[in-house]
């Protein structure tokens, strides 16, 4: 799904505004204005690829910026992959027929691993599985309730099961542009067969290219881009020249 490794920047939303939480902490986030015109911001930055997520969706179960998300959709013309609040095999596939590339499911896919599996069978290479950790430990629902599970080995069954790629964020570090950490992000590239995208804790350049040298596929940035601690186009740059 990404031939070479991709920056990919995350337009997060939340009650119509475009947010980066602190450690995915509900109420920590701070506001970078409406979700369409940083949608089109990225694009005309190079984007090659936009990663949204309802955060409402995250925490509710339920998606609650559907009217922006359809407005991105109308308004750019780069791949979008979608997370947050995606229940259900029939949520899953409107989305998809609706333009979106990608769905990414998170805590439906831990309830229940084959929702994985029927939507993929309908949509081939169409399900990204989020694994949310904290503390070593994957978490769900708008990453408050723990699961037991440990990311690696649960990759390793979500690929088997069809994911087309695994979306491995460390919450611990998440939106505190404190750098990365990659032996997790190690383990899971290490675990599975299909792509890697790594998130959460970017902050340099350097954060961006030890992802890349973690075997990870991408990266999903946030925070860091906001606050203009490098562009996009650095960022690319700086991966391009590793590569």
């Amino acid at each position: 799904m990404v031939a070479d490794f991709e920056v990919i920047p995350a337009v997060d939303m939340q009650d119509g505004q475009v947010v980066q939480l602190v450690g995915g902490e509900r109420g920590t986030g701070r506001t970078y204005g409406e979700p369409v015109a940083a949608a089109e911001r990225w694009v005309e930055a190079g984007a090659e690829t936009l990663h949204l997520v309802d955060l409402d969706g995250a925490f509710e179960g339920q998606r609650e910026n559907a009217e922006a998300i359809d407005a991105i959709l109308e308004a750019v013309d780069v791949p979008v992959q979608l997370g947050g609040g995606i229940r259900t095999v029939p949520d899953a596939l409107d989305l998809l027929e609706r333009g979106v590339e990608r769905v990414i499911l998170g805590t439906a896919a831990v309830e229940r691993p084959t929702i994985v599996e029927e939507i993929s069978g309908v949509h081939a290479n169409s399900v990204v599985v989020s694994l949310d950790a904290k503390d070593g430990e994957v978490v769900v629902s708008g990453w408050t309730e723990g699961t037991g599970l440990d990311p690696a080995e649960a990759a390793g069954r979500y690929a088997d099961l069809g994911a087309a790629a695994i979306l491995f964020t460390d919450v611990d570090v998440e939106g505190q542009l404190a750098g990365v950490r990659t032996d997790q992000v190690t383990r899971v590239v290490e675990a599975v067969d299909v792509p890697v995208i790594a998130s959460g804790g970017v902050a340099t350049l350097d954060d961006v290219r030890a992802l890349q040298h973690a075997g990870a596929a991408a990266v999903v940035v946030g925070s860091a881009l906001y606050e203009g601690e490098f562009t996009l186009a650095e960022a690319q740059a700086a991966v391009a020249d590793e590569g």
